[in-house]
C-alpha cells in the first residue's frame, strides 16, 4: 500500500495545484462605462479558455451584449439572446476564437463602448511571467479557488490521517 506521505503528494500535484485562469476585470480601474478605450485595455492581454472576464458598470445606464463580428462591426443589437444587465456580470471564456462584446444601449456602442477580444486554447501550466511595470494586470489564481484548494486538501488529509 502506498504511503500516507506519497498519496498526498500525489493528491497535491494532480488535483490542488492552483489553477493558472485569470480573471479580467474588463477596463480595471474604469470598469465597463463610456469614455474607456478597450481596444487599448485588451492589447497588451492574452486571453485563454478557461479565463474569465467580469464586467463591472452602472445597471441602469449599462449592459453586456455577446455578439457575432459582422453586428460588432455594425453595433447590431438585433438579437438581445444573452443580454446580460447585472452590473457585476461574469463571463468565463469556454472557446477559443474571437469574442465580441458591445453595450446595447442606444449609442453606446457607436461611441467605443465594445470590446474585441482572441481567446486562445487553455496555456499550459508554467512559471507566470511578471508583470509590466504601472499595470494592474490580471489575477492568475483566485484567492476564493486557493482557498477552495486548501479546504479540499484539509479533507483529504484528514481522511488519510484518519
Amino acid at each position: 500500500m502506498a504511503s500516507k506521505a506519497f498519496l498526498i503528494a500525489v493528491f497535491f500535484a494532480t488535483v490542488a495545484a492552483p489553477t493558472m485562469a485569470a480573471y479580467y476585470m474588463v477596463g480595471e480601474n474604469d470598469g465597463w462605462k463610456l469614455g474607456v478605450n478597450y481596444t487599448q485595455w485588451a492589447a497588451d492581454k492574452t486571453f485563454y479558455v478557461g479565463d474569465t472576464l467580469m464586467f463591472m458598470y452602472d445597471k441602469a445606464s449599462h449592459n453586456v451584449l455577446k455578439v457575432n463580428g459582422s453586428d460588432f462591426q455594425k453595433c447590431l443589437t438585433s438579437n438581445t439572446t444573452g443580454l446580460l444587465s447585472s452590473g457585476n456580470d461574469v463571463i468565463t471564456l469556454a472557446k477559443p476564437g474571437k469574442k465580441w462584446y458591445i453595450c446595447a444601449v442606444e449609442d453606446h456602442c457607436t461611441k467605443g463602448m465594445k470590446l474585441v477580444i482572441n481567446v486562445s486554447e487553455a496555456a499550459a501550466a508554467s512559471p507566470l511571467p511578471p508583470p509590466k511595470p504601472g499595470s494592474s494586470g490580471a489575477s492568475k489564481i483566485s484567492t476564493f479557488k486557493s482557498f477552495g484548494w486548501m479546504l479540499a486538501a484539509l479533507t483529504v488529509f484528514k481522511i488519510i490521517l484518519a
